[in-house]
């Protein structure tokens, strides 16, 4: 049900969803663990931000100092160029602040800075600490003003709108900096994220290991229904907050965090037929498919440490894929799976295909991966 709430909100381009503060500490702590000094004298950029709300950017303001950073700067969307049934609210914030223009605050987006002290020292981690005022334009990160914040920023974080991931994903690469963005594990299928992944340049964050692949989000009110809604929180100020749990969400980054290279403990093709857990393999083995030289596996802890030819694995095996231990191939469906040179199936399209009983079938969709060594 997730899945498909996340569907409906990429379809309608409502891309309204809030990250929890606990789920970014929780991303966030396995970096500063592997590198304490991942953060230090380094400018954080976070587009595509609401600063008054975000829990990104409370986060980073909270930890500005004990990170040690340089300069953190928050932006965001103009109201005017969100979907229209989603109210915009004026915070006091911005209400009270000298900065305010009561057209500006629909038309123009916003941004927020917090610099580092000229001496270095610590400083006063208080909303007031921030400085902010409006945009030229409306905030969109494909403008040249945000384009200059991201040329000049060193680490660009976010959780970018879910329907603009692909093109989102460009220009993060067109800038050429570290970053950690939150996507759909499908993403992985683009044709330019996956070029970045099978290279070793781009791979999933922790946050697999943490939630099970799941990510909870704050949703406005104005956009909640009861098919979506997992949990009701309440302020102190009494306003309510709409908790909604997406399947299939996970973090995009090239910043090192250590985990990925733990290698998965695999059995031999002899003793995966002899001990499985799964029925598709105990006492049957593997499917060899009919359109490209290779076995299909339909589980992960299935692989077969001792196979020395392509295997077919679920997308899944991004969660847990380790350089050392694999090295990727392809996809085994549609453009990618041309790449490759699979042969068109039963169904006449360019997709993997197996028999078993003498029926020819499809598997859903593959990773072609090579066990290294």
């Amino acid at each position: 049900m997730a899945n498909k709430n996340l569907n409906n909100a990429k379809d309608a381009k409502n891309d309204e969803f809030y990250t929890q503060y606990n789920d970014i500490q929780a991303e966030l702590n396995c970096y500063i663990s592997y590198n304490p000094d991942v953060f230090k004298d380094k400018t954080i950029l976070l587009p595509c931000d609401d600063p008054e709300w975000s829990n990104f950017t409370k986060f980073f303001v909270k930890n500005f100092n004990r990170y040690g950073i340089k300069k953190l700067i928050s932006t965001s969307y103009a109201p005017n160029s969100k979907p229209k049934d989603i109210p915009y609210q004026l915070t006091l914030f911005e209400e009270e602040s000298e900065n305010f223009d009561k057209e500006k605050t629909y038309s123009n987006g916003k941004i927020f800075t917090l610099e580092r002290n000229k001496n270095n020292s610590e400083i006063s981690l208080d909303i007031d600490a921030l400085n902010w005022h409006y945009l030229e334009g409306d905030g969109d990160f494909r403008s040249d003003e945000i384009k200059h914040l991201r040329d000049e920023a060193d680490v660009i974080i976010t959780n970018p709108p879910f329907s603009l991931f692909r093109e989102f994903f460009d220009w993060l690469i067109e800038g050429g900096k570290q970053f950690l963005v939150i996507g759909n594990l499908n993403a992985v299928k683009y044709r330019n994220v996956f070029s970045y992944i099978k290279d070793n340049k781009v791979w999933l964050g922790n946050n697999c290991n943490i939630n099970g692949g799941a990510m909870f989000y704050e949703i406005p009110e104005s956009i909640a229904n009861l098919e979506q809604i997992r949990e009701i929180k309440e302020k102190s100020d009494g306003t309510k907050i709409y908790i909604t749990r997406v399947q299939g969400v996970r973090w995009f980054t090239n910043i090192e965090h250590g985990l990925r290279h733990k290698r998965i403990d695999l059995m031999t093709e002899e003793k995966n037929i002899k001990f499985s857990k799964h029925k598709e393999i105990k006492d049957i083995g593997y499917v060899h498919y009919n359109n490209y030289d290779g076995i299909d596996v339909p589980f992960i802890d299935a692989i077969p440490s001792d196979y020395k030819g392509a295997i077919g694995v679920p997308i899944s095996i991004f969660d847990k894929y380790c350089p050392e231990q694999f090295e990727i191939l392809g996809i085994g469906t549609g453009d990618h799976a041309k790449l490759l040179g699979i042969t068109k199936n039963y169904r006449g399209r360019t997709d993997l295909e197996y028999t078993i009983d003498g029926v020819k079938k499809c598997p859903y969709e593959r990773v072609l991966i090579k066990i290294k060594g």
